[in-house]
């Protein structure tokens, strides 16, 4: 692997290094492609998904060509939140991946995190 992809790959790996030593709480995925941004609450020690939103939700979709944007991140965000409180889920790890922390990532955790505490 060369370039962007191999820094991507860093950044996963150290992002789920950290993550790894908080096994006791449930962690919140994102995952963004250039169409759709996707989250979901996942019980690492059970192996289960507990609850997950994402722009392919009939109710949020819309007719553009690409539905990775802050706003639709924002209400993926909220969503997942209230999903996961309506569950009992008050704490969560924050796994953004290999991606950086800002624009659609920051703007999905932000949101999440007035319903969640991480």
């Amino acid at each position: 692997m060369r370039g962007a992809k191999r820094r991507f790959e860093i950044r996963r790996n150290r992002t789920r290094t950290a993550i790894s030593q908080l096994s006791d709480r449930p962690r919140l995925s994102v995952f963004k492609s250039g169409r759709h941004v996707y989250a979901q609450v996942i019980d690492d020690a059970k192996g289960i998904t507990i609850v997950c939103a994402s722009t392919l939700e009939k109710d949020l979709r819309q007719s553009k060509k690409s539905n990775c944007n802050k706003a639709l991140a924002e209400k993926i965000g909220a969503l997942v939140g209230s999903r996961a409180a309506a569950k009992g889920v008050t704490k969560v790890v924050f796994d953004k991946g290999g991606y950086k922390y800002h624009g659609v990532v920051k703007a999905l955790a932000d949101a999440a995190r007035k319903e969640l505490d991480f």
